[in-house]
């Protein structure tokens, strides 16, 4: 069988220690980059972009920011809307104050934002926790709305209260504004989820990642053997704030184009975020993959079926539309409470196994 370990031989530390310790795996991660780098820009047209790619990386990078609070340091937090929020408001005022800054550097310095915002706020979580925690991330949430919308400064004074992203170009490529393709609007996007996967990945497998879930298993057993709960609360919410700053920055300069921060950063963005990760499977870097895909890829897969596939109308596949999908995952989480990645890892442990019995 392929997926099998035997006669994969480790002769470091390193290669012992690994994502990917099965060599199938490896040539599987390999497969899919080099599909989603070499193939995918070559058959990517406007309608796939804006429906279906573009917003799967950029609710993948959310969930992979609120799956480190939640997953790995057990932190709720309901305000994940109003953190994208942030980090599409900090975007456009360095776009709109410093026009020759490059959109990249924009981009990640509206994250930092995001997360300087996110400690502040992650400050309750040293005094109370569980839902009481999620009550103060809540108030966040309508707190910071409030402000984007009622104070003119952060929306330049505009008479409609909305923000326009600016066409700004990487390596003489429009990656926003009217002009941008889709291929360079998939192509920004999807740099940045495979930057920040990796760093997600190496952060939670980590010395930091391993405080994480030494707070979110047992915080007074942490402390005992010597975690510092303020540091490592407090890391959690910066680099979730910091990851979740980046799609909001992404959700605005790239995909959307204009924004209003009461429409587009409403607290439903709060709870599909939140579907995300526990759909996908809390404390895995993959559940964030999957949960994005099964909310965001879903719904629009079922549309077509719907709609294009078996001819019914508009409005009619709408409403069923939400109803299956709102069975699925109920259906879902009774039959796999722990999300899509643990039954991924099931189905792997059978296949490493077969055709011996479990």
């Amino acid at each position: 069988m392929l997926y099998r370990e035997a006669g994969d031989f480790k002769t470091s530390y390193g290669a012992d220690n690994q994502t990917f310790p099965i060599r199938f795996d490896r040539y599987g991660y390999y497969f899919v980059l080099g599909f989603a780098f070499l193939v995918v820009p070559l058959f990517i047209n406007d309608y796939w972009a804006n429906s279906i790619v573009v917003p799967f990386l950029i609710y993948t990078i959310a969930a992979l920011g609120l799956n480190i609070l939640i997953g790995y340091c057990g932190q709720l937090s309901l305000g994940t809307g109003a953190f994208m929020a942030v980090g599409a408001y900090g975007s456009y005022k360095l776009m709109t104050a410093f026009p020759d800054l490059n959109i990249v550097f924009v981009i990640i310095l509206a994250g930092f934002v995001t997360a300087g915002v996110g400690v502040l706020f992650g400050l309750p979580s040293l005094r109370i926790k569980g839902f009481y925690l999620a009550v103060a991330t809540l108030a966040a949430q309508f707190f910071l709305i409030w402000l984007f919308t009622r104070q003119p400064w952060f929306y330049n004074y505009s008479p409609t209260g909305m923000i326009s992203a600016p066409t700004r170009e990487v390596f003489g490529v429009a990656v926003t504004g009217p002009r941008a393709s889709a291929v360079a609007m998939y192509m920004i996007c999807l740099c940045f989820l495979v930057s920040l996967a990796w760093l997600a990945r190496n952060l939670t497998r980590g010395m930091l990642g391993r405080q994480w879930m030494a707070i979110r298993d047992m915080d007074i057993a942490a402390e005992i053997i010597g975690v510092n709960p303020l540091m490592a609360k407090l890391t959690a919410f910066a680099v979730s704030s910091f990851f979740v700053g980046i799609s909001g920055a992404l959700l605005f300069t790239v995909y959307l184009g204009a924004a209003e921060a009461g429409e587009a950063f409403g607290i439903d963005k709060s709870f599909l975020v939140l579907f995300m990760v526990i759909i996908g499977g809390l404390g895995s870097i993959f559940g964030a993959f999957a949960g994005a895909a099964f909310l965001i890829v879903g719904p629009v897969m079922l549309k077509l079926l719907l709609v294009n596939t078996l001819g019914w109308p508009t409005d009619l596949a709408a409403h069923l539309e939400i109803m299956i999908i709102g069975a699925l995952i109920i259906v879902f989480l009774i039959v796999e409470p722990h999300g899509i990645a643990a039954l991924w890892r099931t189905i792997k442990e059978k296949l490493r196994l077969w055709p011996f019995p479990y």
